[in-house]
C-alpha cells in the first residue's frame, strides 16, 4: 500500500512521521536490490518499491541496451519503448505525460533510464531517479572494491620472487644425487608452496593453512640459507581454525627474508639471523606477530611502503594491509614496528569471528 500522506497548511504533502521508516526501509531496500545494476535480479524488488512509494501505475527501468522490465500496468508501454530509446540517444528527459522517461546517471555516464507512468509530481520523480542513481552508483563502487581487491591478490599471487623459486630448484637439484631422499623431500614442498601461492578462487583461509604454507616456505628457504638462517613458529591451538583472509601472512614472512635477512648474508659473512612466527589468542582478537632480528628500517621508509609508496618489491606489505582494512575495518591492519639495524615486527590484529570471514 501506498504510504498515507496529509497536506499541511502550505498544500505541501509530506509523512507522518511513522512512515518516514518505511521511506527509510524503502531506500535501504532499493540500495540492495540495485547492487547488481539496472539489469541485476533484484530490479522487480525495486520497481515494486518505488511505484507502491509513487502510488503511480507502472514503473519501469531500461539498462543501455534498450530492454524494458516493468512493474504494474502501464497503457502507454508503446510509448515507453520510444521514450526510452529518445533518452539513450539524447541523454534527457522524454515522455508525454502521465508517462516520464528519465536519464540515470551514474559518475556522469549514462547507465539506464527510469520510466513513471502516473500522476505524480515532477519533484517526486527527480527525487525517485536520484535515489535509483545513488543506488546504482553504491552498488558500482562496491564493485570497484571487489576488482581492486581481487587484482591486488592477484598481484600477491604474482610476487613469487623468481630468484627464490631459481635458487630453491638450484639447491633441489644440487642433492639429487648427494641426498635424494632430501631432495624429494623439498621437490614436494616446493610443489606445495607453488599450489598453494597460485590456488584461485579462495578468498579466505584457515590460520592452520596459512602456517603450513610459510612452514613450507621458510624450509625452502633454510635449504637455500643454510644455517644462517634459524626459525622459530609457534600457534596457539585455539586459534588453528580461525578464518583469516587467504595469502596474508606469506608476504610478511617473505618480506622478512628478502628485506630483513638476505642483507646480512653477504658473501663472506659469518652472520646468523632468526625469523620468529606467532600466533594466538587476546580476548576476541587474534594477534599474529612477524619479527626478524635484521637490518631494519627507517620508521618513515616503512610507513611509506604501507601508503603504497614503497619499491616495487615491497607491494606486499600495501596490498595485505589495504585487504585487512576492506575485509574488517579501518582500525585494523599492519602494524610495523622498526629501526635501522634493529630489525622488524610486523603485527596482524583481527577478529576472531567475523561475518562473512569463513574459509573457502
Amino acid at each position: 500500500m501506498p504510504a498515507p500522506t496529509h497536506r499541511t497548511p502550505s498544500g505541501a504533502w509530506s509523512l507522518r512521521r511513522s512512515d518516514s521508516e518505511s521511506v527509510l526501509r524503502t531506500a535501504r531496500r532499493l540500495a540492495v536490490n540495485l547492487r547488481a545494476g539496472p539489469a541485476g535480479p533484484g530490479v522487480p524488488s525495486a520497481l515494486r518499491d518505488l511505484r507502491r512509494l509513487l502510488d503511480v501505475n507502472a514503473v519501469g527501468i531500461s539498462d543501455l541496451s534498450g530492454s524494458l522490465q516493468w512493474s504494474g500496468r502501464s497503457k502507454a508501454e508503446p510509448d515507453a519503448v520510444t521514450s526510452v530509446a529518445d533518452v539513450l540517444h539524447t541523454e534527457t528527459r522524454s515522455g508525454r505525460p502521465p508517462l516520464v522517461a528519465m536519464p540515470l546517471l551514474v559518475q556522469e555516464e549514462l547507465a539506464g533510464v527510469l520510466v513513471i507512468d502516473g500522476e505524480v509530481r515532477m519533484s517526486a520523480v527527480r527525487e525517485a531517479t536520484a535515489w535509483v542513481e545513488d543506488a546504482l552508483e553504491h552498488g558500482r563502487l562496491e564493485h570497484s572494491a571487489e576488482l581492486a581487491a581481487q587484482s591486488e591478490l592477484r598481484a600477491l599471487r604474482a610476487e613469487i620472487s623468481p630468484h627464490f623459486m631459481y635458487n630453491a630448484m638450484t639447491v633441489i637439484g644440487s642433492l639429487v644425487r648427494s641426498d635424494p631422499e632430501r631432495s624429494h623431500e623439498l621437490m614436494l614442498d616446493f610443489a606445495e608452496f607453488i599450489r598453494y601461492g597460485l590456488a584461485r578462487h579462495r578468498d579466505y583461509t584457515t590460520v592452520s593453512d596459512e602456517f603450513h604454507a610459510i612452514e613450507t616456505y621458510l624450509a625452502l628457504q633454510r635449504a637455500v640459507l643454510g644455517e644462517r638462517l634459524r626459525v622459530q613458529i609457534r600457534v596457539a591451538p585455539e586459534v588453528l581454525a580461525v578464518a583469516i583472509p587467504y595469502l596474508v601472512l606469506q608476504p610478511l614472512v617473505e618480506n622478512a627474508v628478502r628485506h630483513g635477512m638476505e642483507p646480512r648474508f653477504t658473501p663472506g659473512s659469518e652472520g646468523v639471523g632468526t625469523v620468529q612466527v606467532r600466533g594466538e589468542a587476546e580476548g576476541n582478537d587474534l594477534v599474529i606477530s612477524v619479527e626478524d632480528d635484521g637490518v631494519g628500517m627507517d620508521p618513515a621508509h616503512a610507513e611509506a611502503i604501507l601508503a603504497g609508496h614503497g619499491p616495487a618489491d615491497s607491494v606486499g606489505l600495501a596490498n595485505v594491509d589495504r585487504r585487512l582494512r576492506s575485509v574488517y575495518g579501518a582500525w585494523y591492519g599492519l602494524v610495523v614496528e622498526t629501526a635501522e639495524g634493529a630489525g622488524t615486527r610486523v603485527v596482524v590484529r583481527v577478529p576472531r569471528f567475523h561475518p562473512g570471514v569463513v574459509p573457502s
